[in-house]
């Protein structure tokens, strides 16, 4: 079934300079969205939820805590900000894992572009995400990125870094075990997860965003540094025939350059990963119909705003979809509630120093 043709709605995705402050100060501009968002992931599972998920985040957010402290991640004075300032439980949990987020993304080179554009659809099975958007301006050693984020989080899982590169997270499959259900292989796997001390994967980004002076030293970190917990990156550049697919294990990395000038990745590994262990099973509806499709994707449809935004593609979880070019920092990027888009269009345009909707900017500290 294709999406049918949506009214724009009047929600604006906006965009917040952070620069001189910090995530914390997404979280004090939006802290009513914020707590909406969270009263919306502790009821999506409906009364049972409600009952249960504040004891389980209170043991969560304590065995977080020590973790961040343990692993000395960079970010935990920050996380540590945003939980006391917003003073509900489960936040600092929520910056550790990107749980449920499944995506559809991709490297792939139109006729227009002399770099590959990266293509984005993010799925997270979480009402109302699309509507409260944000893009925090950010800035690093290497220089200034945007980040495509939500109030409340610390990592990135999309970002534009104009004249440097592009990137994304995917989740990847979840790691089987030899004997118990999907729970215990959850619970196993998270137990690994505090095990180690390497950054998570929205971490890790973020540290590539703020340090890495290109698409190759960005490809070089994001396949050689530890991370906690297997994921996928897609990453752009700005010159012809950079783009690719790194899917990752804690400690190892295989790459999948463009093919056919594109590279998709969905929730599933496609390499020789895919045979490590006791298995791994894949995230998201209609996986293989995504990842089939994304291939399919017709050149023009991407330079033609958002008609690739279709079934299966988008679905019932999807909350965004962007185009970018990492070349010229062009981005376009809505919200959406399944198939429907729900907000205006945002166009990010730095060579004409343009960006729609006006940017909400915060004063120097």
């Amino acid at each position: 079934m294709v999406a049918s043709p949506q009214k724009e709605s009047e929600v604006t995705i906006p965009l917040i300079d952070i620069r001189k402050s910090g995530p914390l100060e997404i979280v004090k501009q939006r802290k009513t969205e914020l707590n909406h968002l969270l009263k919306l992931i502790r009821g999506q599972f409906g009364l049972l939820s409600r009952v249960l998920m504040p004891p389980l985040y209170a043991v969560v957010d304590f065995f977080s805590r020590r973790w961040l402290k343990k692993s000395n991640n960079p970010y935990r004075q920050e996380i540590e900000e945003i939980s006391k300032t917003v003073h509900q439980k489960g936040l600092l949990s929520q910056n550790l894992a990107y749980e449920w987020s499944c995506c559809t993304s991709g490297a792939i080179k139109t006729p227009g572009r002399g770099a590959p554009q990266l293509v984005r659809v993010m799925d997270w099975a979480i009402p109302d995400m699309g509507k409260h958007i944000v893009v925090a301006h950010q800035s690093g050693k290497a220089g200034d990125f945007y980040n495509i984020t939500w109030p409340g989080l610390s990592g990135l899982l999309t970002g534009v870094a104009k004249g440097r590169f592009a990137a994304s997270i995917n989740q990847a499959p979840m790691r089987r075990h030899l004997l118990g259900g999907i729970v215990m292989d959850w619970v196993r796997n998270h137990v690994h997860f505090f095990k180690s001390k390497a950054l998570p994967s929205p971490h890790l980004l973020r540290k590539v965003f703020e340090t890495a002076a290109s698409y190759q030293e960005a490809k070089e970190m994001l396949t050689k540094e530890p991370i906690a917990m297997p994921t996928m990156f897609t990453l752009t550049g700005v010159n012809p025939g950079e783009g690719c697919v790194i899917e990752r294990l804690e400690d190892r990395a295989v790459v999948r350059e463009m093919k056919d000038d594109r590279a998709f990745v969905t929730n599933h590994f496609q390499t020789n990963i895919n045979g490590v262990g006791e298995g791994w099973m894949p995230r998201g509806v209609d996986n293989y119909g995504r990842a089939e499709a994304a291939l399919q994707i017709p050149t023009a449809e991407i330079e033609q705003g958002f008609a690739w935004f279709k079934a299966p593609i988008a679905n019932k979880f999807s909350v965004l979809a962007m185009v970018a070019d990492a070349a010229t920092g062009k981005f376009d990027l809505v919200g959406t509630d399944a198939e429907k888009i729900v907000t205006q269009k945002f166009t990010m345009n730095p060579e004409a120093n343009v960006s729609s909707p006006a940017p909400i900017t915060t004063p120097a500290p």
